[in-house]
């Protein structure tokens, strides 16, 4: 089972950007699906997550700019970041989870990893 995200790279303060992660290994049409990200010498942070059935969830922090999304079809989900900020700046990691509600995802209790990748962004 991998979960492969790539999208990352360095860009400009207001623009926007759009990570994809790929899933192999198993369908995942059935798991929730969604984002972290962490700066070093900080915890993994939850962005945002998409049930099975496509319903979002994003906590406080992360509402307005954050935009996930997925293809059950491709197995693949989405994270689209509006408005970058130098404060995204971050590796950010899907991931796959059975079973928990997207609201009370916790980076202790997630299923599978990917493999990050690193956005920078520059003012």
């Amino acid at each position: 089972v991998q979960l492969q995200a790539f999208g990352g790279g360095l860009v400009q303060a207001g623009g926007f950007l759009r990570l994809s992660c790929a899933a192999s290994g198993r369908p995942f049409s059935g798991y929730g699906m969604g984002w972290f990200r962490q700066v070093p010498g900080k915890e993994r942070e939850f962005i945002g997550a998409v049930s099975s059935g496509g319903t979002t969830y994003y906590p406080d922090s992360a509402k307005g700019r954050f935009t996930i999304s997925r293809n059950n079809a491709k197995n693949t989900v989405h994270l689209q970041i509006d408005s970058l900020e130098p404060e995204d700046t971050a590796v950010y990691y899907c991931a796959a989870d059975w079973g928990n509600r997207l609201s009370t995802w916790s980076s202790k209790a997630i299923d599978y990893w990917g493999k990050g990748t690193l956005v920078t962004v520059s003012s």
